[in-house]
């Protein structure tokens, strides 16, 4: 009943920027806390970034400096900005969010199917 599309992922060069953004759709009462995670190939999913519906942020520390975690709530959207992107951030970038759908309902996490970053020359 929620679902969550993403989408900016592109190719880019080493040091250019790009902005991924996730829209959250359907049953939804209020969004709690989003994030966006990455898999690279033959890695593990890691966390990049989260942000509360308050607008508290947590990067993680290799990004930290270059990327920014944004959401707008009226939209139901969060955005990462990216810049200076290294060849070590190429990844499937999937968001996530923790979403209430009813007053009555508990919290439920929701996953979108994820974006390619590539980044190379």
């Amino acid at each position: 009943q929620v679902q969550l599309v993403e989408s900016g992922g592109d190719l880019v060069q080493p040091g250019g920027s790009l902005r991924l953004s996730c829209a959250a759709s359907g049953s939804i009462f209020s969004i709690y806390d989003m994030g966006w995670y990455r898999q690279a190939p033959g890695k593990q999913r890691e966390l990049v970034a989260t942000v509360t519906r308050g607008g508290n942020t947590n990067y993680a520390t290799s990004v930290v400096g270059r990327f920014t975690i944004s959401r707008d709530n009226a939209k139901n959207t969060v955005y990462l900005q990216m810049n200076s992107l290294k060849p070590e951030d190429a990844a499937v970038y999937y968001c996530s969010a923790d979403v209430m759908t009813t007053r009555w309902s508990g919290r439920l996490n929701y996953w979108g199917q994820g974006t390619q970053v590539t980044v190379s020359l």
